[in-house]
């Protein structure tokens, strides 16, 4: 693949080609993408996982003694099973002005218009690079990103600015919600309905603990957000799966709940598990180790995705609302990438072509109008690096 230029519907077309649901491997797309940059002289790191069946990719083009601006996607996409598309999801249909398949939104479109961007970049003697990271498993955890991230200033570059193509409707966002999730196991001691005080039932406490939750989520809606800018506007907190239990007159061993919190970025990560804990310790663990005293109730954290506050530094902030032709940010209420990003101490925003509503639904879709507008924006971007060196404050 010498040297060979490809628009961004082209490319997007070989990106949804590749089925890179999160359950799957993405190596053959990350294949694809490193060939691609290597016939346009551009070396490439491969970020591989723990299992070997998925990697991310570095890439600079311009100055390497030096950190730029990083252009951020995600590869992986969620599952069609069950969803009624009219076209084959993983075959890119256009029509209407349209272009449908699993992911044209979320996220291959932004990651299509980089990659045909990449010819105009090597040609525009950047004074400041401009460095491409493709992640895996952001759909997920988000942590496909986190290994990449720990290698800046020590064998990758340091950037100076993060940019998460997102879709935002190229609106440029700087702030959203912290995602947690957590499960929380009860374990009791099983007995006959009858008499109850021969066990202890893991489901009463099970219900007690999601009854607490959504206590606690009705005062975090009444706390409400200061800022002004999150919708809701407030932490969320929500109990999505409750389990346990194996017939209707036998007190349950085990049980478990499934449950998240979406966090206002000022809500401190361990806040809201600690109070549970706190009330566990007062009105569970008491009631229900008078029958049985090796009740026990223990709750994970499955995974977090960082909240995304404003930086100090306003140089992402800055570049993109120019870029975009924006003169304010705005708030976005699912989670990102850009959150491990800004916690690495990198000014992050969020912005990309297109609109979230589609994503993850049959017959996702990205205008061809949005791109073009992408484009704009990229080669826009390439015009601005190449004429001064962007610096970190």
């Amino acid at each position: 693949m010498s040297g060979q230029r490809l628009s961004s519907l082209e490319l997007l077309a070989r990106l949804v080609g590749f089925n890179t649901i999160s359950s799957e491997s993405n190596l053959d797309l990350i294949d694809f993408i490193a060939e691609y940059l290597a016939g346009w002289g551009v070396a490439s790191v491969r970020i591989p996982d723990e299992t070997g069946r998925k990697a991310a990719l570095f890439a600079t083009i311009g100055l390497a003694d030096r950190g730029g601006v990083v252009l951020s996607g995600h590869t992986d996409v969620v599952p069609v099973e069950g969803q009624p598309w009219s076209s084959d999801p993983f075959r890119l249909t256009v029509r209407d002005g349209r272009a449908y398949g699993r992911g044209a939104v979320d996220m291959k479109g932004f990651c299509a218009l980089v990659l045909a961007a990449v010819p105009d970049f090597v040609a525009a003697g950047l004074k400041t690079p401009i460095h491409l990271f493709f992640s895996y498993d952001e759909e997920v955890s988000c942590l496909g990103v986190v290994d990449g991230i720990r290698r800046f200033g020590h064998d990758l570059p340091l950037p100076v600015a993060v940019i998460v193509g997102e879709p935002t409707g190229l609106e440029v966002a700087d702030a959203h919600k912290s995602i947690a999730m957590y499960t929380t196991t009860v374990s009791g001691a099983s007995a006959h309905s009858s008499n109850p005080g021969l066990g202890a039932s893991a489901v009463h406490g099970a219900v007690l603990i999601a009854a607490e939750l959504d206590r606690l989520s009705l005062e975090y809606e009444a706390r409400g957000d200061e800022s002004g800018r999150f919708d809701p506007p407030f932490s969320t907190i929500h109990v999505g799966h409750i389990n346990g239990g194996v017939a209707r007159n036998i007190l349950a061993s085990e049980a478990s709940v499934l449950w998240e919190v979406r966090g206002l970025p000022d809500l401190p990560p361990n806040e809201i598990p600690a109070r549970l804990e706190a009330f566990v310790g007062e009105h569970i663990l008491p009631r229900f180790r008078r029958t049985f005293s090796g009740y026990r109730v223990e709750t994970v954290m499955d995974g977090l995705v960082p909240a995304l506050a404003p930086s100090t530094d306003p140089l992402a902030r800055t570049l993109m609302l120019k870029l975009a032709g924006r003169n304010r940010t705005v708030t976005v209420a699912y989670g990102t990438e850009a959150g491990h990003f800004a916690n690495a101490g990198i000014p992050t925003v969020v912005c990309g072509p297109g609109s979230i509503d589609r994503a993850h639904k049959a017959d996702e879709y990205i205008t061809l109008e949005e791109l073009a507008a992408g484009e704009a924006c990229l080669r826009q971007l390439a015009s601005d690096l190449s004429r001064s060196a962007l610096r970190a404050d």
